[in-house]
């Protein structure tokens, strides 16, 4: 059973950083493209960063210079570092391989950015 559980969110004031972790288990990790996601109230989910399989990062335009993006496929665990953070930001974060797999869908972590 494939389990994505993602940790780090929290409230944090504009223009501060937060570390997003994501936590995979169930999959042959390091064989996937992984991504992460987030999802505004009313609106749909976007992707935010993918991660190649070798560790290369690319990024939405919204995020691209202020948030970084990485994995660790020994221990089956990818992360998101955001800096200077927008009110925009806010939103439920998630992981998922690159395309998503609806059942792999997690909880998400919440994160809000207040002025």
């Amino acid at each position: 059973q494939v389990q994505l559980v993602e940790s780090g969110g929290g409230l944090v004031q504009t223009g501060g950083s937060l570390r997003l972790s994501c936590a995979a288990s169930g999959i042959t990790f390091r064989s996937y493209n992984v991504g992460w996601y987030r999802q505004a109230p009313g609106k749909q989910r976007e992707w935010v960063a993918i991660i190649t399989r070798s560790g290369n990062a690319n990024f939405a335009d919204s995020v691209k210079g202020r948030f970084t993006a990485s994995r660790d496929n020994a221990k089956n665990m990818m992360y998101l570092q955001m800096n200077s953070l927008k009110l925009d930001d806010t939103s439920v974060y998630y992981c998922n391989i690159v395309p998503p797999v609806s059942g792999y869908w997690g909880k998400g972590t919440q994160v809000t950015v207040s002025s």
